[in-house]
Formats: structure tokens, sequence, C-alpha cells
């Protein structure tokens, strides 16, 4: 059903281009994997033919589910779930270039985005103008743009003078504030995960299966990683928390000093 429901969607003049991501391009997917389709137009299709195709395919549909951005969620009459989502090809390649091309970071998931693009299958592509944006990221990863997230999200980990995440993870032990000790954790992770893909030129595959791609993608991993990552995920508001983030920063300095980056 999924071939008859692309086909019809394709139909629509106002589509641009038609990519496959998320987890079926990725590095495997399996029961719990949906199919990502990212329709690329000026505006989201009308609301109209988005119903229709619900009425036509779906048993179940939630149309204008905008809260990540504009998309639709079905679930087709097969059991098939489907996430759509409606992107501008400007705004697409404004943001490859700000990335690619600009070199600019950010604090955690730098090159989250542009992964995307670089790992989507290609379904359609009506002028080849979406192809064009996805060929210009098969060139070598930017060493200006390795060296901006490092330098971005580097000093953020403990270095920095004031309110590093490690400062703000030992002030949330000190004050017994489990949920804060969750949220600073969780961004310091972002950022180590950011420092550690684009040491090893790699574009960050999003917030799913991390520690796999590591290891699928990466040759440049610190040492005692996969016990680094369990003891600290098992150990979250742990007596030993603090403990087993200074080992696991540790063993990131020792793989950046190894590698001339402090």
């Amino acid at each position: 059903m999924i071939e008859s429901f692309i086909d019809k969607l394709s139909e629509h003049p106002a589509l641009q281009a038609l990519a496959l991501a998320g987890s079926r391009t990725g590095l495997g997917c399996d029961a719990l994997s949906d199919y990502d389709l990212y329709i690329y137009s000026k505006q989201p299709l009308p609301l109209t033919f988005r119903q229709e195709l619900a009425d036509t395919f779906s048993e179940k549909a939630e149309l204008q589910n905008d809260y990540f951005g504009p998309g639709d969620e079905m679930q087709l009459k097969d059991g098939t779930f489907v996430d759509l989502m409606y992107r501008d090809l400007d705004w697409v390649e404004d943001e490859i270039k700000r990335v690619w091309v600009g070199h600019q970071a950010r604090v955690g998931y730098s090159t989250a985005f542009v992964h995307n693009i670089k790992t989507s299958h290609v379904l359609i592509d009506k002028d080849g103008r979406f192809s064009s944006l996805k060929q210009l990221l098969e060139t070598d990863y930017p060493q200006a743009l390795q060296k901006a997230i490092i330098r971005n999200n580097y000093p953020l980990l403990r270095s920095k003078l004031t309110a590093s995440f490690f400062d703000q993870i030992e002030h949330a032990v000190q004050r017994k504030d489990h949920l804060s000790m969750i949220h600073r954790t969780s961004a310091l992770m972002e950022s180590y995960f950011d420092i550690l893909f684009a040491l090893n030129k790699q574009t960050h595959p999003g917030e799913k299966r991390q520690q796999a791609w590591v290891h699928a993608a990466c040759s440049l991993i610190p040492p005692q990683f996969d016990e680094d990552i369990k003891e600290l995920t098992q150990g979250i508001g742990g007596e030993t928390q603090l403990e087993t983030i200074t080992r696991l920063l540790d063993h990131l300095d020792e793989l950046l000093k190894q590698e001339g980056w402090v």
C-alpha cells in the first residue's frame, strides 16, 4: 500500500521533490520504524489534497500535526505508519549553506539536518534541485566545520569559567534536583556526541542509535566508550554520577589530546 500512497502523493503538481529519510535509510529499521516522507514544495500541500490522501489510504490520521514543523501522521489501512513532513527547498538550501558552506556550529546536533538530507533516498525530483543539494553534501567534510563544532561544544562540557554542563550537573546533585540532573546530563551528551562525530568527520545521525552509529562510522573512539555510556545512563541520580561523568570526559580528552585538539 505504501507504493500506491507514494504514487498518489507524487501526482500533486506543487510537489517539487519527495524523499524517504529517517530510520528506514539509516543504520537499520525494525518493526517500530515508520516511513518518514519529506515533501519539498513552496508551501505545504493543500489540506484538501492531504485529507483526500487520508480518506483514501489511512485507517487513522492526524493532519496538520505541526508541533515540530508542518506535517501529517497517518496509519495506512495495512497498518503501515507514515510521517509526512513538508519543507521549502529554499529553506533547505539556506540550511545546507549555513552549515556545510558557512561552517556554523550549534550546541549539539550541528550536522543532524545535513545528515538527514545526505542519507535521504530520492523518490521524486522533478527539476533535479534536491539531488543537486544532496550532491553538494557528498564533498569532503569541511575541516573548518569540524573545527567550529569542536570549539563551540568542547568548553561547554566542563572547561568554561562558569555554568559548564558539568558545573550545572554538580549543582543539581548538591540540590538533589533529579530532573535537572537528567536534563543537564542530556545536554552534556548532546555536545559530547557532536564533538565525537565532528572529530571523525561524520555527520550527526540525530538522537537515535548514536552509540551504534559511532561504532559503524567512526574510527576514533574514546577508551572504554561503551562502558562509560552504560555506567552513565544507568547511574543518573546515583551517588557516583559525577565520578562517571568525569571518567567519560577524561577519556574523551585523552582522544582529543591524541589527535592534537586539546
